[in-house]
């Protein structure tokens, strides 16, 4: 099977409010796909929707070939087995070690011995470069070695879906870059299809195979980094290359100048 999610017509929303309208979302096995977009467009309800954390109202997400709307609890539970997750800022557990917080999910999902737990935990601190960190605490770590450990959890159980929330919010661009290569790495080593929601253009655009734009709650644009990057359409160009005015005005509307500040208008 070669698409490892899809999305057909999925709407979603909170309450009376309308989030996602529309969505066709396809990710095929293997990839690793963007979703960009301003604060608010839905992205990160997208992440959960694949995640199995909310379901759809209308439409379909399918994972693996699952229906996650027809699914029991005991069968989602299952299918999270098969699926990490990097949350925003890494969500590291403040009172466990660096070295329990990526045994947590061995201990809770597997029943592999502690000697075969710990020699997996090193392995994947290895992989991120962390090995040496095992003994300490969250509040230890600078920012950029938070996420990598947080990358090592989530990669615990060789996952077969990753969703990354924003990977590379508030580190420098040593991490950065640090964490961008990682991200590809480990996804071609594990043979995984990952997804990540982010606002850093230029970084993800070295990595990722494929993007889709999302803009109020509709994919307004899709296609390879160097298809975005070409991109016509203005709001995709204005956000691609950082632009203080398009599309997105710079002044919030209200009234006109004048009326504000009760100037004279010659005639």
């Amino acid at each position: 099977m070669n698409d490892y999610v899809v999305i057909r017509d999925l709407n979603f929303g909170y309450s009376e409010r309308p989030v996602l309208k529309g969505i066709n979302l396809t990710v095929h096995k293997g990839g690793l796909v963007a979703i960009m977009g301003l604060s608010g467009c839905g992205k990160t309800t997208l992440l959960r929707l694949m995640g199995g954390q909310l379901q759809a109202r209308h439409g379909s997400v399918c994972v693996a070939g699952q229906e996650l709307n027809h699914m029991t609890e005991s069968q989602l539970y299952a299918l999270r087995r098969r699926v990490g997750m990097l949350f925003q800022f890494g969500a590291l557990f403040t009172d466990l070690s660096v070295f329990d917080n990526v045994a947590f999910q061995m201990r809770e999902h597997t029943d592999l011995s502690e000697s075969m737990i710990r020699d997996l935990t090193l392995m994947k601190l290895n992989a991120v470069g962390l090995r040496g960190v095992q003994g300490l605490m969250p509040a230890e770590l600078s920012g950029g070695m938070a996420r990598r450990v947080a990358l090592a959890r989530a990669t615990a159980l060789d996952p077969d879906l990753i969703l990354y929330d924003e990977p590379f919010t508030g580190l420098d661009p040593i991490s950065l870059g640090v964490i961008g290569r990682l991200i590809r790495e480990l996804n071609d080593a594990l043979g995984a299809t990952s997804v990540l929601v982010t606002h850093d253009v230029q970084e993800s655009m070295k990595i990722v195979d494929y993007i889709y734009f999302v803009s109020d709650g509709v994919i307004v644009a899709q296609g390879t980094p160097d298809e975005i990057r070409a991109s016509p359409l203005p709001f995709v160009h204005q956000f691609v290359w950082g632009e203080a005015d398009g599309p997105l005005p710079f002044h919030y509307p209200g009234v006109a100048l004048v009326e504000d500040f009760g100037l004279m208008v010659s005639s």
